[in-house]
Parts: C-alpha cells; structure tokens; sequence
C-alpha cells in the first residue's frame, strides 16, 4: 500500500516555544530526531519530502526534497499539508494519499500510515487523523490528493488555519493508538519537553 501514499514531514514552523530553530534538528539519543522520524516513517510511505521554509541547505544530510509553504505569511501545519498535496500531485502522480508527520515528535509508531488507511477503509471517509490517550492529533492525518483544491480555497480565500477545522468539513475517521508506556504522539516543543524526551531514552521507555 506504500507505493499510493506519499509522506509529507512538516518543518514549517517557527518553533517559537523552543526559541527558535528547527526543532527537529535537535539532539535526542545519538541522533537528531528528525533522523529518528526518518527512521520509522520511510518505510510506511512511498516518495517523501520535507516541508520547510528558509534555507534548505541545512537538510542536505538528509536526503529529501525540500519545498517551502506553497501559501505565503507562516500559515502553519495546514499550510504544511497543502504542500504536500500540490507536491505529490505534480512529482508522484501514482499517489492516491499523502501522509502527514510533525517533526517535534521522536516515538512515532511504525504502523501510523497502514492503521490510518485501515480507518479510512472501514469508516468509508475522505480524511484519517490520530488520537492517543483521548486526544485527537490531526496533525498526523492521511489526506487525499484529490481534496488539494479544496484546501487551497479554504485557506487561501477564507482564512482557514486550524487543521482540525478543515477536516472537520470531511468524513472523518480516528486511529487510535496506545499511549503506554509512551505516547507515540509527544512532541518535544519547549526545551523542557525536550529534556523529558531525553529522559524516556535514557530509561529505556523507547528505543
């Protein structure tokens, strides 16, 4: 099923809360935790790009296409997801789906895209996002090549930012996932988040 999804990995933001830079380029037990994203997300998806704005020399190590927001002015994740949505129409055609994954959070599970589509598939929707521990994570959604207009038009002519309130226009499914003995969905936005990420390392709470 790969080969029809492509991933997007959202780097667009301004990190404000960690005080700037790229989060994802931080340091959390031997390598950065966008290696570690890398590590689990490549196999579950087919071509795959980095969504980020500024430079992208800074990502060469890596290996990925790198693309700006395709909509100017910092419009966040949904912006992040419009790119990957007019990226996979133009460079994987043969993709159905697109995969979307912050990059602040390190433990993602290995089966986020095939149980994405799975909830999809059963609930007859257009859109598939997260939850773990109660918590709806539409950040990490599954969305359809096909709804690119459409999420052009919502955020460009009506101002529409929240990620949840577009797909909140769609048939929605959730995938739920376990969040013991850690949530596969923490993010690492402050430094003291970052430090707790570093701690369920080095306790052996995750790999």
């Amino acid at each position: 099923m790969r080969g029809i999804v492509a991933g997007v990995l959202l780097a667009g933001g301004l990190s404000r809360r960690m005080g700037g830079g790229d989060k994802c380029l931080r340091r959390l037990g031997g390598s950065t935790i966008l290696e570690r994203i890398l590590a689990t997300v490549r196999p579950q998806v087919g071509p795959l790009v980095l969504n980020a704005n500024g430079d992208p020399a800074r990502f060469a190590a890596y290996g990925l296409p790198v693309v700006p927001d395709v909509v100017e002015g910092f419009a966040g994740p949904l912006a992040g997801v419009l790119t990957g949505l007019e990226w996979a129409a133009e460079q994987a055609p043969g993709c159905r789906w697109v995969a979307s994954v912050a990059t602040d959070s390190p433990f993602l599970p290995p089966d986020l895209v095939d149980r994405l589509l799975r909830a999809v598939e059963t609930d007859g929707a257009d859109i598939a996002c997260a939850r773990s521990a109660g918590r709806d994570h539409p950040v990490f959604g599954l969305w359809p090549v096909a709804l690119a207009a459409d999420l052009r038009r919502a955020l460009v002519e009506e101002g529409v930012r929240k990620v949840a309130a577009w797909a909140g226009r769609h048939r929605l499914a959730v995938a739920d996932f376990p969040a013991k003995p850690v949530d596969p969905f923490f993010n690492t936005n402050r430094p003291e988040d970052l430090e707790e990420a570093r701690r369920m390392v080095a306790a052996g709470l995750v790999a």
